[in-house]
Formats: structure tokens, sequence, C-alpha cells
């Protein structure tokens, strides 16, 4: 492809070496890009279809891992029903990354309570893969995911052996709405933000998923003791172009491509309509 330093949209060829079904619309897919793409945990990729149209995703995989990149896409519109399309063996484009990661060096030596809704775990996935890399870094790991259903779970395997590791994570999950197959909690992600075994006042929080769960469980980790500054957002809302040209992904005086996705909640809370 063109050189990337003279044209901000080429991409790189990537090839699709594994689709992995999570649920009934979401699936995630490992690429092998042709050439060198490193990113960090928090950072996002444009996802293209050539001639079609593309995307914004964040990788869902090891920042430490340089070789195949991982992407866990839903299908809600038409480019990411087209990427659904996608089998082993075909070809798609990347470029980026694009904007910041969690600041991990910030999150060293403290709790980190981390609190994802329904496809909002794959970019929580890649910081949890990051944390791993350096557990010993960290006083705890506490996970809170919540799903609308259990088959809307992704990562149904890999959260079974995340619970494995004894002493280094604590894992919850709670789906919406109850079935036969389903024997945990039962109720919104904020039913199971509790904080009694959590040092607040050392400890971080960082919240990602769609917007009005974002809403909810912000106000909830507010009202159980954290403070603005601890809390970090993911706002992916909107991004387009993923060069801060199309004006989409706008915030206030930010552009999540940007500035984001990744925000302090102090940083952005009074800035209008930022769950929208």
């Amino acid at each position: 492809m063109t050189n990337c330093l003279k044209n901000p949209y080429a991409f790189i060829d990537a090839d699709v070496m594994k689709v992995v079904d999570e649920s009934s619309n979401i699936k995630t897919f490992t690429l092998k890009p042709r050439e060198s793409i490193s990113f960090r945990a928090g950072q996002f990729m444009e996802v293209t279809l050539p001639g079609i149209g593309e995307a914004p995703f964040t990788p869902s995989s090891n920042h430490n891992s340089a070789k195949t990149l991982d992407f866990t896409i839903m299908s809600a519109g038409r480019v990411t029903k087209l990427l659904h399309q996608a089998k082993t063996g075909d070809v798609i484009g990347l470029r980026g990354p694009y904007g910041t990661q969690y600041p991990l060096d910030k999150f060293k030596q403290r709790e980190v309570f981390i609190v994802g809704g329904g496809v909002g775990l794959a970019p929580l996935r890649a910081l949890l893969y990051a944390l791993f890399n350096e557990v010993g870094d960290y006083k705890k790991i506490i996970l809170r995911y919540g799903a609308r259903t259990s088959g809307d779970i992704i990562y149904k395997n890999e959260i079974d052996s995340w619970k494995a590791r004894a002493g280094h994570i604590d894992i919850k999950v709670t789906c919406d709405v109850g079935d036969p197959s389903w024997n945990g909690n039962v109720g919104l992600v904020t039913t199971i933000l509790k904080t009694e075994k959590l040092d607040i006042d050392n400890a971080v929080a960082i919240v990602c998923g769609p917007p009005i769960m974002m809403k909810f469980a912000t106000f909830k980790l507010l009202d159980l003791g954290f403070k603005e500054g601890q809390i970090y957002l993911s706002m992916e809302k909107n991004m387009s172009c993923g060069i801060g040209k199309c004006g989409h992904c706008r915030i206030g005086p930010y552009y999540a491509c940007k500035d984001g996705p990744v925000f302090s909640y102090d940083k952005i809370k009074e800035l209008p309509n930022i769950w929208d």
C-alpha cells in the first residue's frame, strides 16, 4: 500500500487468520498484518474494507503480542455487517493505532476496578492482558461485567480462565435478564458494584460499554466514594476518521479520536451531552 506517512488514510493489508463467534451478533477476528503494527491498550485502529468503508475498533488482544491482533466486532451497521461476512483467508485493511492508551503507570501499586458492559469488554480484554503482563505491579484487579443475557456474554471460556488466576483477579458477571441456563446474578451491572473489600483511596476505576451503562456505572462509582479523577472512561462513541478531520467524535473542545478515547471523568464531566 502507499506510505502511511504520505497518506494518512492509507492502510496495511492484514490476513484473517481466525474467526470466533462470541454471540449471535459479535465475532472476534484474529488478523495478521503484513507489516508490523504495535499498539497500547486503550488505543484504537481503523478496520477497512477497501472500496466499501471502515470503522474504528479497539484491539482486544494483548499489546505484547505483535504478530496478530484481535478485534471483537458487533454487527450493528453496514460496514460491520459486511465485516461479519469475512472468513479465514480474506484480507482486511488496518490503519493506526490512534488515540490515547490507558495510563498504566498511574495504575501501578493501586487497586484496579474494571467495569464493562456488553461488547465493551473487548477494549477491557486488552487492558486485562496488559495488567496480567505485570500483574505484580498492581495491588488488586477486579472485573465486574454485565451482559443483556447469558447468550450475549463474550469471551466465556477466557473469563473462566481469568477466574482461575487465584489471588490476582476477582470477577463477577451479571445478566440483565435471567434464563434457565444462567445461575449467576440477574440485574444490571450496577447491582454488582460493591466496594466492601476495596481500598477506594488507593484505587482507580475503568468503565467501558454502551453510553447509558457508562453513565449509570460512573454515577454508582461516585456514590461508592470514587473521586472524579479516579474514574477513566473509554469514550469511543461516534468516532469515524480517526485523525480529527471529520468532527464526528467531538466532545466539547476534545476529539475522542485524538485526545481520547480514554478520558478521566473529571476532564469531561462538565461538557454537554457526553452520554448521548
